[in-house]
């Protein structure tokens, strides 16, 4: 699926650190896992998916609306980025995505007939449980 507003890298901050948890001497040394930052009111998006994304209750999204995506499942720095800028575009779709207003609907006269034809039925059965006389 393609995204409907793609995010360009010099819209984006890259900041490599050094990645957390086991890893061997290879993580002690190298800075492999990213930082990446967005600032959403200074994007080129559309008004509205601003708004939506401003909106979402992201714990991502600070208060002065910067999405901060930390990447650090790969070894690789590049693998990382990629990481990365694909969680942030998953995020602008969702953002994006509008949701269908619902039309509220009625049910039929006929399967209310036959709900509460139901019903009775039900009583009657239940009725007739009583104590014989």
């Amino acid at each position: 699926m393609r995204p409907t507003h793609p995010i360009t890298e010099d819209e984006v901050e890259f900041t490599a650190i050094r990645a957390q948890g086991a890893g061997g001497q290879n993580i002690n040394k190298v800075s492999c896992a990213v930082h990446l930052r967005f600032d959403i009111k200074a994007s080129a998006l559309p008004e509205a998916v601003r708004e939506r994304l401003l909106a979402l209750g992201d714990q991502r999204i600070s208060k002065n609306g910067v999405i901060i995506i930390k990447a650090q499942e790969y070894r690789s720095l590049e693998k990382n980025r990629a990481e990365a800028l694909r969680r942030l575009q998953a995020l602008v779709d969702a953002a994006s995505h509008v949701q269908k207003a619902r039309r509220p609907t009625r049910p039929s006269r006929g399967a209310v007939t036959r709900r509460l034809d139901g019903k009775a039925r039900r009583s009657a059965i239940k009725a007739g449980r009583g104590r014989v006389e």
